[in-house]
């Protein structure tokens, strides 16, 4: 049985890891006292006493719990943005490659992606892979996510009786094309430049749709969106987390994605759609589930060596 410490565990990200361990008999959770949770010396006790720690912290947290690590056993599994471009540091998405999956099963250093980065890599990495998509393609993509990924102190603002009439309507930020995202964004894909990206948060607790468009003429090959679609579900074949839904599916929908869907599921679906001019490519997911949470718990059971989805919902 691995003992298991969640520091900040009663944040959005480490309350969902923590549920997702109910009934599991191969773990011990091991729980600091409320009032002890951010003290230091507690911290680093419960960290070096376990043998697998979640961190679900702001990233300077982050760094110093890192920092106090003694055991040269404790294997790190960090949910924030401070280490996931960093030298030594695993990247916790598993389906991008051989190379991914097997860094999470031997590391001790592992960073969960982000939930907008986990939308986007979906589709931009195995592009560049498959020498469809230039890496010095001028990307763009836009995002629809939940409030529930910005934090206690924004879902409390969202929830409240009285609130501003302006959070009943999406709004879009990162107007400086400056998200914490972008970086982990062009250096996990290959990316020359960094994409332009604009993310919208709307009025719902979790899910998440994010959509690149294409010039075909621009990819190589000018492939259709059939063609498209037939390599990125080849790419993902036997993939258990990231479905590659049929092409023409969301004529099931009456032609719309909601954004919201996918709310409560810990995998990833890819949509292709548009014409012989121009494609996108869409990814729908839980922001709280494989693009966080559901992440985090899929890298501990490639750690153990169980079922990646083992306690998740697929």
């Amino acid at each position: 049985m691995k003992k298991v410490f969640i520091d900040g565990s009663e944040g959005t990200t480490g309350l969902r890891i923590f549920e997702r361990f109910e009934g599991r008999t191969d773990i011990e959770i091991l729980k600091i006292s409320s009032e002890l949770r951010k003290d230091p010396d507690e911290i680093r006790k419960y960290i070096n006493a376990s043998d697998i720690t979640f961190l679900c912290l702001p990233d300077v947290a982050a760094r110093e719990a890192v920092a106090m690590v003694e055991n040269e056993n404790t294997v790190i599994i960090d949910t924030s943005t401070a280490h996931r471009t960093e030298a030594g540091w695993a990247y916790g998405y598993p389906e991008l490659s051989k190379e991914h999956r097997d860094a999470i099963k031997n590391g001790k250093r592992i960073a969960v992606p982000g939930c907008y980065a986990t939308g986007f890599i979906t589709i931009i990495y195995p592009l560049i892979a498959g020498n469809i998509l230039p890496k010095d393609y001028p990307v763009s993509a836009f995002a629809m996510s939940g409030y529930s990924g910005a934090g206690k102190k924004t879902i409390a603002v969202y929830e409240a009786e009285e609130r501003d009439v302006e959070l009943d309507a999406p709004r879009e930020y990162a107007l400086t094309q400056q998200h914490k995202h972008l970086k982990e964004m062009q250096k996990i894909t290959g990316l020359e430049k960094a994409p332009l990206f604009s993310p919208v948060i709307c009025d719902y607790y979790s899910g998440m749709l994010l959509t690149t468009p294409f010039y075909t003429d621009m990819l190589n090959g000018k492939p259709t969106p059939e063609q498209v679609h037939e390599f990125l579900a080849k790419y993902y074949e036997g993939e258990k987390f990231v479905k590659v839904m049929p092409f023409g599916k969301e004529a099931d929908y009456n032609g719309f994605l909601a954004a919201n869907a996918c709310s409560g599921w810990d995998g990833i679906e890819i949509y292709v759609t548009g014409n012989e001019d121009r494609v996108l490519v869409s990814t729908r997911f839980d922001n709280l589930g494989k693009g966080a949470s559901g992440a985090a718990v899929q890298c501990l059971n490639i750690l153990l060596g169980c079922e990646e989805d083992k306690g998740l919902v697929l």
